[in-house]
């Protein structure tokens, strides 16, 4: 059974979570999400050590759910190529999912804390890395598959496909034009056909 201050925490993070990933860690003020949830500064405190804690919770329970929702995504082949484009299927319609969030977590607060909170960017850095594991794993699954070359080296590869998505997203939301994500998924899709699949 979930108990009151798990509950207590899960509602705030709730309503948390999307103020910090829209306007920052700076211009997030405890007000803001006292004023937000409707609680006292004191039941914050009651639940997350200070701001930071709360900022850092935020984010993680951000990803956890975003992770959740392109896990689901995939679990609709158990083919590794076509999980590849699975995850461009996703992110073609992420700019609509993202703004719900408040933007695209990794990109305003990777942004944002760089030069600013240290923590916070580790953090940003952590995720990074994890979903680049998980595409190199995919990739390396698809070698052992024989459905991807065995010339392509899957870490390289995932890198590159994490810098083009993530650069699809920043040009998207600065140019409020789902334009860049579509095209970049396509060129994505273009690549995993002549590069990687056999």
């Amino acid at each position: 059974m979930t108990t009151k201050a798990a509950l207590t925490s899960q509602y705030i993070l709730e309503i948390a979570a999307p103020i910090f990933n829209k306007n920052g860690y700076a211009a997030t003020s405890l007000s803001d999400v006292t004023h937000a949830t409707g609680l006292t500064k004191g039941a914050i405190y009651g639940n997350f050590k200070n701001k930071e804690d709360l900022a850092i919770a935020s984010f993680v329970f951000t990803i956890k759910n975003m992770m959740k929702q392109i896990a689901h995504h995939l679990s609709k082949s158990d083919s590794p190529i076509e999980k590849l484009f699975l995850i461009t299927d996703f992110y073609r319609n992420y700019y609509d999912y993202s703004k719900q969030l408040g933007g695209c977590p990794i990109l305003n607060i990777g942004v944002d804390s760089n030069n600013q909170n240290t923590l916070l960017l580790q953090k940003v850095k952590q995720v990074i890395e994890r979903i680049q594991d998980q595409l190199a794993t995919i990739i390396e699954d698809g070698i052992e598959a024989r459905e991807i070359s065995s010339e392509i080296n899957a870490m390289y590869f995932a890198k590159r496909l994490d810098t083009m998505i993530q650069g699809a997203i920043f040009m998207t939301y600065t140019m409020d034009d789902d334009f860049y994500i579509k095209d970049t998924m396509d060129l994505i899709d273009d690549m995993i056909g002549k590069e990687l699949k056999i």
